[in-house]
């Protein structure tokens, strides 16, 4: 008797595992959204645990994704090979022979780094979460340590590897301008669509780009990302860089949201919480949650598709001791995954996902007096049935309600920090209406006004 129960336990919890075990993903009929295999609206919520697969041992690894999991992240993207010349997972086995991306070191060991991959991959699974594969980071291809003929014998082995898993999305690029090695990256993504067409491919660019610059008309490219990056309005004066959006990540989503064809959109590296502005000077003031905020409500209002959230310690999984740390880093990896930010990033994504999503469009015509420059600027985005409206410093501000297409019957304020709501007052009758948030107005006191039929 007890060993039939124990059998008919196993067979329950194989069967829930595999029953929550995500569906590959795919562009939305509108072009605008992600949405699963069945059609199911799919918000990216991600996060950078760019070294996951090399600093985190099994243990760790199934931490990390637990915490993450429980705080409403759904997607991780993540480095493959992050130094092909020295690559090497927890357990100290390498990636390659030689340092060479055609030939990876392949062996039936559970540590080994191509085998521990797969566990992380496959557990992430079990939590319904997405890992977004780098193949190679750019550094390695502007350095000349990747040919294209040795691109493509990677990605194919990537894809036999991995690509029958349907909790990935492949990320081509890492932080880099794609003229800096185009052949390859070329080669990557085509190669990577034509072995497996089933999943999801984007390109990761350097700060201050979106992948739309390149490769928006590339039949391999799936939806565009952008790297809004780390700098203040301030800071951001490069003369090489095309555009000087500083802080507003939502001009991107702006720029891109219009391109044809359609293709979704998100901020795939904003600012990190707990770095220093600019990222290199650590007696910079840092980033924080309100911040991480701003940039994740902006983007989204403005018509992305997601959102990626990232911490300092997290995304290098730091230590305190570790020789490779960078960034003025001063937590440890463990604690800092409790960091604010991190825990208020759900609340953006329940919130949209609480009504109807595939209808969802930008609306900024719903703000007649939008004229706040930087972080006064507000956004507005609007379903069938509802409007929202995000201001950063709580200032009042005016909407135009003969333009929701439909009558207000109800109000509210969404405080994107706690995702609590809060009465507003509502009136019905006039057309320009006026709305005041709650608290003092000044930085960091962001509400969401929402409004409903």
């Amino acid at each position: 008797m007890k060993k039939w129960l124990l059998a008919i336990g196993i067979f329950v919890c194989t069967y829930t595992l595999k029953a929550q075990a995500p569906l590959p993903l795919k562009v939305s009929d509108n072009k605008h959204f992600l949405v699963t295999a069945d059609g199911k609206p799919f918000f990216w919520l991600g996060d950078t645990g760019w070294l996951l697969f090399v600093k985190c041992k099994r243990e760790e690894a199934v931490k990390y994704l637990d915490t993450r999991q429980q705080q409403g992240f759904n997607v991780i993207q993540v480095m493959v090979l992050h130094d092909v010349r020295k690559a090497k997972n927890a357990y100290g086995d390498s990636a390659l022979i030689n340092g060479d991306v055609s030939k990876p070191n392949i062996s039936t060991d559970k540590n080994n780094y191509w085998n521990h991959i797969s566990f992380v991959i496959d557990e992430a699974a079990k939590r319904g979460m997405y890992i977004a594969l780098v193949p190679v980071w750019g550094s390695n291809v502007k350095s000349g340590y990747v040919t294209p003929a040795q691109a493509a014998t990677y990605a194919r082995f990537l894809t036999e590897k991995y690509g029958a898993k349907p909790n990935i999305i492949w990320m081509n690029g890492g932080d880099i301008r794609a003229t800096e090695g185009m052949e390859v990256w070329e080669t990557l993504g085509k190669t990577i669509k034509q072995n497996d067409p089933q999943h999801l491919v984007t390109y990761h660019p350097r700060g201050r780009y979106s992948s739309s610059e390149w490769f928006h008309s590339a039949p391999w490219l799936d939806f565009n990302m952008f790297q809004s990056g780390h700098r203040t309005y301030a800071q951001d004066t490069s003369i090489s860089d095309k555009h000087h959006f500083g802080e507003d990540n939502w001009r991107y989503v702006d720029n891109d949201y219009k391109l044809q064809p359609l293709k979704p959109v998100l901020d795939g590296e904003p600012s990190y919480e707990n770095i220093p502005h600019g990222l290199h000077d650590s007696l910079e003031i840092r980033w924080n949650a309100a911040d991480l905020r701003r940039y994740g409500y902006w983007s989204v209002f403005a018509g992305g598709a997601g959102f990626t959230y990232g911490e300092n310690a997290v995304m290098q999984f730091h230590r305190k001791g570790d020789a490779d740390a960078n960034y003025g880093v001063n937590m440890d990896w463990e604690p800092a995954m409790l960091s604010a930010g991190a825990a208020q990033m759900q609340y953006l994504k329940k919130l949209v996902l609480s009504r109807s999503y595939l209808d969802r469009k930008p609306a900024p015509e719903l703000l007649p007096e939008n004229s706040g420059s930087q972080y006064e600027h507000l956004v507005a985005t609007k379903g069938k049935d509802y409007a929202y409206v995000y201001t950063f410093t709580g200032k009042p501000f005016k909407v135009d309600q003969s333009k929701l297409g439909f009558v207000v019957e109800k109000a509210a304020w969404y405080d994107p920090s706690s995702g609590k709501y809060t009465n507003a007052t509502l009136n019905k009758r006039a057309t320009i209406t006026p709305y005041t948030p709650p608290a003092r107005r000044q930085h960091g006191n962001d509400w969401v006004l929402v409004l409903e039929k």
